[in-house]
C-alpha cells in the first residue's frame, strides 16, 4: 500500500523560487544570530569616537565618584552613633596605638638598651685605639706641658757648662740692666723731656687767652670819610 508512496517521495522535486521555500529562507534569516548582529559587528570594525568631556562621559564618571565615596563612607555611616567609649585607654584601640606611637618615639625608652650596655662593653687594654687615645691625651696634657725637668748633675768645669753659664749671664734680665746702675742717683732736670714739651704744647691749645683776642686790646682807628659816620655827623 505505501510502496507507491514511498517510491514517489525519492522522485518528488521543489523549485527553490516557490513561496514556500522562500519563506522558509526569510525566517532562517531572521532568527539567525550571526545575520542578526552582524550589523552590530560591522559598525565595531569602523571603530567609534567619543569624545572625553561627552555629557554621557561626565555623567558616568559623577555616578562613579558618588558611588565609590558612598561605599569609601558606608562603614563609617553604619558605625556612626554606635562607638560610646571604652571603660579604660587599654581597650581603645586608637588610644592604644597612639601610646605606642609614642613610646617608640619617646627617647629616654629610645636609648635605654643603648645606656644599659654601654657600660658593659670590654676593650683590651693594649687595643691601637686606646694606645692612641693615651698617646694623643699625653701630647694635649697641660699637665706633661708644663713638667719640670730634672736636676742634671754635671761637673762644674765642664766646657759646655761654662758656655752655659756665660749664655746665661748673656740672656739674664740682671746681667742686661748692669750697665744702668752708674745711672742711679744722678740727678736731671725735666724740663727738656718729651713729656714736658708735650703738656707745654696742649696747654698752650687750650689757653683760652691765647686762642681769643679782647676786643679792647686791639688797636682800632674810625674813619673819618666813612659814609655812615659822615650821615652820622
Amino acid at each position: 500500500y505505501t510502496e507507491a508512496w514511498d517510491a514517489d517521495k525519492k522522485t518528488i522535486h521543489i523549485m527553490p523560487d516557490t513561496p514556500t521555500i522562500l519563506l522558509a529562507k526569510a525566517n532562517a534569516a531572521n532568527v539567525s544570530h550571526k545575520l542578526y548582529v552582524q550589523a552590530w559587528e560591522e559598525a565595531k570594525k569602523k571603530g567609534y569616537d567619543m569624545r572625553a568631556d561627552a555629557i554621557p562621559i561626565q555623567s558616568a564618571k559623577a555616578s562613579r565618584d558618588i558611588a565609590s565615596d558612598y561605599k569609601y563612607k558606608e562603614t563609617h555611616e553604619k558605625e556612626k552613633g554606635h562607638y560610646i567609649g571604652c571603660r579604660t585607654a587599654q581597650e581603645d584601640p586608637k588610644l592604644s596605638w597612639a601610646a605606642r606611637a609614642m613610646r617608640l618615639q619617646n627617647d629616654r625608652i629610645y636609648r635605654k638598651a643603648y645606656h644599659d650596655s654601654k657600660a658593659q662593653v670590654h676593650i683590651p687594654v693594649d687595643a691601637m685605639s686606646v694606645q692612641a687615645a693615651k698617646e694623643c691625651q699625653t701630647l694635649v696634657s697641660d699637665v706633661d706641658y708644663r713638667q719640670y725637668l730634672h736636676q742634671w748633675t754635671c761637673l762644674p768645669d765642664q766646657n759646655d757648662v761654662i758656655h752655659a753659664r756665660k749664655a746665661y749671664d748673656l740672656q739674664s734680665d740682671n746681667v742686661y740692666k748692669a750697665d744702668l746702675e752708674w745711672l742711679r742717683g744722678i740727678g736731671w732736670l725735666t724740663e727738656g723731656s718729651v713729656d714736658v714739651v708735650k703738656a707745654k704744647k696742649a696747654q698752650e691749645l687750650l689757653n683760652e687767652r691765647l686762642y681769643r683776642t679782647r676786643p679792647d686790646e686791639m688797636k682800632f682807628t674810625s674813619i673819618t670819610d666813612a659814609p655812615d659816620v659822615v650821615q652820622a655827623k
